[in-house]
Order: structure tokens, then sequence, then C-alpha cells
């Protein structure tokens, strides 16, 4: 069972972080644009959260190497959820359509930051410290 709740946390956590990149941050999507206009980032953090959680993601698929990919995506997530609760707001707006996302990015980081915790305390043996 604990096997089977690890690798649904990590290909949850991969998964979306890959395909948010791919489809939205690196192509240049509006909505991700005014994100990053808004917290004073774009494009430098952008793209760079981009690339951070593209190999997060990476990390995360391959066993031995998880534990790091959980603790970047922590670190990744826990931005993202700084700046929903700070400056963007739970709610983003997308500029072109002018329709709200329901909190939905929100609460997507929320879901990767706790996968990202849960792959990370089951993976705890792998750490290079222990704790």
């Amino acid at each position: 069972m604990k096997n089977v709740v690890l690798w649904i946390a990590q290909l949850f956590a991969a998964i979306y972080m890959a395909y948010t990149v791919i489809a939205f941050k690196f192509p240049g999507a509006e909505v991700s644009k005014h994100i990053f206009a808004t917290i004073g980032m774009e494009p430098v953090g952008r793209i760079g959260s981009g690339v951070a959680e593209l190999i997060a993601a990476v990390l995360l698929l391959i066993p031995k190497t998880s534990w790091a990919g959980a603790l970047l995506g922590l670190g990744t997530m826990s931005g993202a959820i700084f700046f929903h609760l700070t400056s963007l707001g739970i709610e983003i707006v997308d500029p072109t359509t002018k329709k709200g996302d329901g909190g939905a990015l929100f609460y997507t980081a929320i879901a990767i930051w706790a996968c990202c915790l849960v792959v990370l305390i089951l993976r705890r043996k792998q750490l290079p410290i222990k704790i």
C-alpha cells in the first residue's frame, strides 16, 4: 500500500508540474505572463520556475532521486502558495477571457505541495541526512 501511495503522489506531482510548464510557462501563455508580471518577475520568474518544476518532475520519476524532486517541488510550490496568499490572490483572472479560475491554480499548488511532502516522508531513508 505504501508503494501505491508513493507512486500516485510522485506521478501526480510530476505530471502536473511538467504539464503546466510545457503547456503554459514555456510557450508564454497570456495567463502565465499576467501572473508573473503581477509579482514583478516576468519573464525570469516564469522561465526560472518552469525550469525548476521541470527538473523536479524528472527527478520525481526516478526512484533514487525522487526525494530531491520532492524537495525541489516543495520549494517551488511554497513560492506559488506564498504569492497566491499575498499579491496574486486565490483566484487568477485570465486577462484575455476575463474569467477567473475559481482558485484552481492555488488549490493545485497545495495538492502538489502535499504530494511532494508525502514523497519526502516516505522516501526519508534516502535523504543524505538522517531526520
